[in-house]
């Protein structure tokens, strides 16, 4: 279960409540609009203002009747503004509520991911010096391939953070959109002051050509780069979950007192937050090919993109938000075995050295070829028991015609391995966020 977030926080930007009084921010703007037009009376609009209050029951209740959501609003505000309401919603179509109230949204949903994407990135460059020396074994396949640390492994997922940073903030811009056009977008019965009045005082942009709606593109580039960030959660996670396996236990999620791992093996620790996020990114990739269904529409409109984005934006921006806090919380408390990682170094007795080995075979005038086939040939003696890779080097005799043992030696420093990655935390250090 997800549990819930208390206000403000995301819910409260996608409520109902929100909306709706989003919806009436933008026809008293509108209004407003008019009145420096003079086609609403000054007197008219400080009135509308005055009265101008929603209940959310009243408006399902007229709802069930109209089967329209903002004519069920437009009839309660009625109710309570009175006469004056005639200059309400005039000359506008409901998609000019409906699609530059769902900006702001979108927008505030963009400020908050942006946040809790900034306390994720600043949690991970903590975490990457933290570690920076923090020797284990890279993979490649699964397998084991050089030394690497976990610091770097970190500074690659923060760096991945900016740029989902990057992303959330062009799709702020891109759905930071309001229009206020009329039926097919031509402002047939609006002056396009209106539009401008309204967008700019909301902090949105306006649509340059609109059909009845604004154009869908835009929420899809917002769906993408949220599905692009919960797949990055979902790679940081289920390396946390390999990691984390018995046989490997290099780190762990949190695990608190209290808690249980299985109801019938009393010892299992299990990386359900970890697992969690990675099956919640499957829901927010889903959304985001909804979205892109969502491009396409009849002409100047059709409806069937309302009822999937009511679904997959509040959902989605929920669920972003949650999977962030989730692994902000998991990346903080982290548990860390460095000595278990020497030890997996270990474990291939000295295989990770065999590129060293080749280029200082290839150093002594070898030809790559050949150099790659003498190290294979210890190292595959090494995989199949007895020798250790070194101790093979040393017994035999065509690598010690060109490599001395000092110069074998050599080549079994683990700290060589790391010794440019000064290069990759300056970078991290100088990031501009």
């Amino acid at each position: 279960m997800i549990e819930r977030y208390s206000l403000p926080g995301m819910q409260k930007i996608w409520s109902e409540e929100s909306k709706i009084s989003n919806w009436l921010k933008v026809e008293l703007l509108a209004c407003e609009a008019m009145v420096k037009l003079s086609i609403v009376p000054q007197e008219a609009y400080e009135r509308i203002k005055e009265r101008a209050k929603f209940d959310i029951d009243r408006i399902r209740e007229i709802e069930k009747k109209t089967r329209h959501d903002v004519v069920a609003f437009l009839e309660n505000l009625a109710e309570n503004i009175g006469e004056d309401s005639r200059y309400i919603h005039l000359g506008m179509t409901s998609s000019d509520v409906l699609d530059t109230a769902l900006a702001l949204q979108l927008k505030e949903s963009c400020e908050l991911l942006l946040e809790d994407t900034l306390r994720l990135f600043e949690c991970l460059r903590k975490n990457a010096f933290k570690h920076r020396k923090t020797m284990m074994i890279g993979r490649t396949h699964g397998v084991h391939a050089e030394p690497i640390t976990l610091g770097v492994k970190f500074a690659v997922w923060a760096f991945e953070t900016h740029r989902n940073m990057l992303r959330i903030k062009a799709a702020k811009k891109s759905v930071s959109c309001g229009k206020i056009s009329g039926a097919v977008g031509t402002y047939a019965n609006l002056d396009p002051f209106v539009e401008e009045y309204v967008c700019s005082k909301l902090g949105l942009s306006r649509e340059d050509a609109s059909t009845q709606v604004v154009q869908r593109d835009r929420h899809a580039e917002y769906m993408c780069a949220l599905a692009i960030t919960a797949s990055s959660l979902d790679k940081f996670a289920t390396e946390i979950r390999a990691l984390q396996k018995t046989e490997v236990r290099e780190a762990e999620e949190p695990f608190r007192a209290g808690q249980t791992g299985s109801s019938a093996m009393p010892h299992k620790r299990n990386p359900i937050l970890c697992e969690r996020i990675c099956g919640l990114a499957r829901v927010v990739r889903a959304n985001a090919l909804a979205a892109l269904e969502n491009i396409t529409l009849w002409h100047e409109r059709d409806i069937s993109h309302s009822s999937v984005e009511r679904v997959v934006l509040p959902d989605s921006s929920i669920l972003l938000d949650y999977m962030l806090n989730k692994f902000i919380g998991i990346m903080e408390d982290l548990a860390v075995f460095p000595e278990r990682m020497r030890k997996n170094i270990r474990i291939s007795g000295g295989l990770v050295f065999s590129e060293k080995v080749m280029i200082a075979l290839i150093d002594k005038g070898v030809t790559r070829q050949e150099a790659y086939r003498m190290v294979q040939r210890n190292a595959m003696r090494a995989f199949e028991g007895g020798l250790s890779f070194k101790d093979s080097l040393l017994a035999d005799e065509e690598v010690l015609r060109f490599l001395t043992e000092g110069e074998i030696d050599n080549c079994f420093d683990i700290e060589a391995f790391v010794s440019n990655t000064d290069e990759i935390f300056k970078r991290l250090e100088s990031l501009q966020v």
